[in-house]
């Protein structure tokens, strides 16, 4: 070979790190559902490769209308973070329009439960974890934006941190969504409830629960007004949070960007978990 062109090949392979995250297809059942769904669990190298007596964070990252358990790791790198910021990657199966809740006029969509639940303990069951809320983050985009926080929000003893990506924070504002009236009802008629599930009717909760918190939108989406909406609120009640606009849209290009920055704000919220837990880095 050309000594030159192997100089080259040497140098980038020396530059270009190693991703060696597994990711697996697990079967997880509900109780509540009674039925069973699958979750995509990615785990990084050093679960594998390291101390087998090392314990690990983890991050719940929720799809969006239409999507399901496949989709973050078919449409973005997001594996590549577990690697590297040594973490556990869960994203579970949500259904096509549950938005994550356990809706009052459906008995047999019971999201929040399953997924804020059963899940986390199905995870904490099989795989080395850091059980505790400090090592414990969700986050999850549009509709599993909303999800992520009204989960983190009604479970504050599991969730030490939240995130939302392009997330339909107020549901008020996506009355027209297909499906969304069979798990809220009618929005007229059951409009107490519309309001009451809206993150902002209890953004104050973040602050009382500390629960660390990162929000994020693309200045091009159509929710970006709601989000807008309960930052100001946030502020006004003195509720520490990240928040961030960037160019984009409602698109994976915009959420393949914006995850790594939410996952980077996970990392450093677990740090002190994580060392708690290990000793030492893993």
């Amino acid at each position: 070979m050309n000594p030159v062109r192997a100089f080259w090949l040497i140098l980038m392979l020396i530059a270009s790190p190693a991703w060696a995250f597994q990711s697996r297809v697990v079967t997880i059942p509900s109780a509540a559902m009674n039925r069973s769904f699958d979750a995509t669990v990615v785990l990084p190298d050093q679960y594998m490769r390291g101390n087998t007596a090392a314990r690990f964070p983890v991050v719940y990252v929720l799809h969006g209308s239409g999507g399901d358990y496949t989709d973050w790791t078919t449409n973005s790198n997001i594996g590549k973070l577990a690697d590297r910021y040594h973490m556990i990657l869960v994203m579970p199966d949500g259904g096509h329009e549950s938005w994550y809740i356990d809706s009052p006029v459906d008995p047999s969509s019971r999201y929040e439960t399953y997924v804020g639940t059963e899940v986390v303990a199905y995870i904490d069951q099989h795989f080395r974890t850091i059980a505790t809320k400090r090592a414990r983050a969700i986050t999850g985009l549009s509709m599993g934006g909303f999800g992520a926080l009204r989960i983190a929000l009604d479970r504050p003893d599991v969730f030490g941190a939240a995130g939302s990506i392009s997330g339909a924070v107020d549901p008020r504002g996506s009355e027209d969504e297909p499906g969304i009236e069979q798990v809220f009802g009618d929005p007229s008629r059951d409009a107490d409830f519309w309001s009451s599930e809206a993150i902002v009717a209890d953004a104050q909760d973040f602050g009382r629960e500390h629960i660390a918190l990162t929000i994020d939108c693309g200045v091009n989406d159509s929710l970006v007004q709601s989000n807008r909406l309960l930052h100001e609120r946030l502020v006004e009640l003195g509720v520490p949070h990240d928040y961030a606009e960037r160019p984009g849209g409602h698109t994976w290009k915009y959420w393949s960007n914006a995850v790594k920055y939410q996952v980077l704000f996970f990392a450093g919220a677990f740090r002190r978990a994580v060392r708690a837990a290990n000793g030492a880095t893993i």
